[in-house]
């Protein structure tokens, strides 16, 4: 198992020009990459993220000859993501799913680059990357086990470091005896469990809805490039940066305390994506994080049991089967059990389809074993 810890960096003046500049190359190097991955796909030569390096190195020197400035990791780590956004690509068309065809990086723009574990030392709460010397941690390295890579990143003005260290199997099994639990997503509440349990959605976004219009409009009246632009731009990022770290502290919160309390999680295959498409609910839907709540989920619980996403857990009675018409605004679900909240009569519904999912999935390979 692999996890990351991402710590946050205090560097000078010297240290910060020089991650900016090693981004700047990463970002040149995957840029220069895919252009000639093009060419030669164009031209009929059969190419690879290796065979697009070597094109590079051979002219590095003399087109590009601040590219040794930096630890050669920063290059070298753009051509194997290149390699890997079109293995991903070619991926996705022999599966008949959208392709994503690889883009251009912009500056500014998940400005990042990455060490291997050969490169960098770590000692406390300080790191050695190569060319440059030891730089400040704010806080010590958590985990523990063999380190991978480091990757170096920038959000808003603030530097940090995603250290990846290979670790043994998280031990779940502490958590097989708990009960199982269905959870229905939403707007109007995050989260609501078969059992009642209800996670209240903070809508950040909401929150800082007023600050966020304002420096929008500051922005965009000043002249894009000049130094008032700059710091307006700087200032939007900051209040960008606040309103993600509040919003997954919550979902982190709600997350760990589902995975230690229940055993199998069930949950709803929402098309989140087509979800957003809905003018009215948009911002409200994506301040919500369904996917994220649902990546998180499914690595800390016990074992997760996904629901398909036509299933009528809203509109379907578990006593008698019929389906009731359930727009919007109707909160409340009437039938055999009398009056119970839309909510908690889904998550209801999603948890005793989850369980019989699995207990299908069991079925079938008791069968093929026998």
């Amino acid at each position: 198992m692999q996890r990351s810890h991402k710590i946050r960096l205090s560097p000078n003046n010297v240290q910060a020009t020089y991650f900016a500049k090693a981004c700047g190359i990463s970002r040149l190097a995957y840029n220069w990459g895919l252009n000639k991955w093009k060419e030669m796909y164009e031209a009929g030569e059969k190419t690879s993220g290796r065979a697009v390096k070597k094109e590079f190195t051979k002219i590095k020197r003399t087109d590009f000859p601040f590219v040794i400035e930096v630890t050669k990791c920063a290059p070298e780590a753009a051509f194997n993501n290149l390699n890997s956004a079109f293995r991903c690509f070619f991926r996705n068309i022999k599966a008949g799913k959208k392709p994503g065809y690889p883009k251009f990086k912009k500056k500014g723009v998940h400005d990042s680059f990455t060490v291997d574990n050969s490169k960098f030392i770590v000692d406390g709460k300080r790191i050695k990357i190569p060319k440059l010397g030891w730089v400040h941690l704010t806080e010590e390295l958590r985990l523990n086990g063999k380190i991978l890579s480091a990757t170096i990143s920038k959000v808003a003005d603030k530097w940090f470091v995603s250290i990846s260290v290979e670790m043994p199997d998280e031990d779940k099994s502490k958590n097989q005896t708990l009960p199982s639990v269905g959870i229905d997503l939403g707007v109007k509440t995050l989260a609501t469990l078969s059992d009642g349990i209800i996670f209240e959605n903070i809508k950040t976004t909401k929150k800082f809805e007023r600050r966020l219009r304002k420096l929008n409009k500051s922005l965009a009246r000043k002249i894009k490039g000049s130094n008032r632009w700059k710091r307006a731009k700087l200032s939007l990022s900051r209040l960008h940066y606040r309103i993600s770290c509040i919003r997954n502290d919550a979902v982190h919160k709600m997350t760990r305390c589902i995975a230690d309390g229940y055993s199998t999680v069930c949950l709803e295959d929402l098309n989140a994506s087509g979800m957003v498409r809905n003018k009215h609910l948009s911002k409200a839907i994506s301040d919500a994080s369904f996917r994220e709540i649902r990546r998180q989920l499914e690595y800390k619980a016990y074992a997760t049991s996904i629901v398909d996403r036509f299933f009528p857990s809203t509109k379907l009675c578990m006593d008698c089967g019929k389906k009731h018409d359930m727009p919007l605004s109707k909160r409340i679900f009437e039938c055999c059990n009398g009056k119970v909240d839309r909510d908690l009569h889904a998550a209801q519904n999603i948890l005793r389809q989850g369980l019989a999912n699995v207990r299908h999935v069991e079925t079938r390979a008791l069968a093929v074993a026998i």
